[in-house]
């Protein structure tokens, strides 16, 4: 009888291990929050903060070409010119769909690339041209899985590895953009996502931070109208036939 006990407790234990390991590994909702302009201008503070201090530590010569971006103005920033995508984890593009697994129910798929390149230019009185590629082949999720699905179904990176916006009307920049203000603005572009090109309005929310442009955006975007198909996967009960595409972009004006 002893042993039955302990035969039933152990059998017991194990499955509540079990029980909760599935939960952990698969029902738990830890998907990144959609991007909001308030983290951004914290992961650009901080990365400011720790480029000067590394210059400080360095003893980087002040005669040097680059403008520190502490030293950035308002005025500056009102110049016209160019900005370029600042990388190192700062900027991404990414999407966001809801899917339906089995056993598990619904969940939010997330998935991002930090492999973003573009530039904005400014004119003086509107930001003329922007331009952004991003390199979706290296698109990551918390699940390797479905990263590996996407290279061969749905927006089949493997086929299509790049995903670009580019602005088709200027976006008017009334006065200088003071340190600290949010600015406002749906903007309209052209979106190439699986190979095919639609026209797309992207609500945009930025901030000049340390004399940096932090900038999130993001569009629904139907999947028939970029002739994808969504995946298909035997935990995969069911997807939904619409994504969020949102980015994250940090600009910084080139030296």
């Amino acid at each position: 009888m002893n042993r039955r006990i302990l035969v039933a407790g152990l059998a017991v234990a194990v499955l509540a291990v079990a029980g909760f390991g599935a939960w952990y590994t698969f029902i738990r909702d830890d998907s990144p929050a959609a991007v909001n302009l308030e983290d951004a201008i914290a992961a650009a503070s901080s990365a400011t903060a720790a480029a000067t201090a590394a210059e400080g530590a360095t003893g980087a010569d002040p005669a040097s070409s680059a403008t520190p971006l502490d030293a950035v103005t308002s005025a500056d920033v009102a110049t016209p010119g160019t900005w370029n995508v600042v990388g190192g984890g700062l900027s991404f593009v990414g999407y966001r769909v809801e899917e339906e697994l089995a056993s598990v129910g619904a969940t939010t798929a997330v998935g991002r690339t930090e492999a973003v390149t573009g530039s904005l230019e400014f004119d003086g009185t509107a930001i003329s041209a922007v331009n952004i590629e991003a390199d979706v082949t290296q698109l990551e999720s918390d699940d390797s899985r479905r990263d590996r699905q996407l290279q061969r179904q749905a927006i089949e990176t493997n086929q299509f590895p790049t995903a670009t916006f580019v602005l088709t009307s200027p976006i008017a920049v009334d006065e200088a953009p003071a340190e600290g203000s949010t600015l406002s603005a749906t903007v309209q572009g052209d979106l190439t996502i699986h190979g095919v090109t639609q026209p797309v309005a992207l609500d945009l929310e930025g901030q000049v931070v340390d004399g940096r442009l932090v900038v999130v955006g993001s569009t629904i975007v139907q999947f028939a109208d970029f002739d994808i198909d969504p995946p298909e996967a035997l935990a995969v009960l069911s997807v939904g036939d619409e994504a969020v595409i949102e980015m994250q972009l940090v600009f910084e004006r080139a030296s």
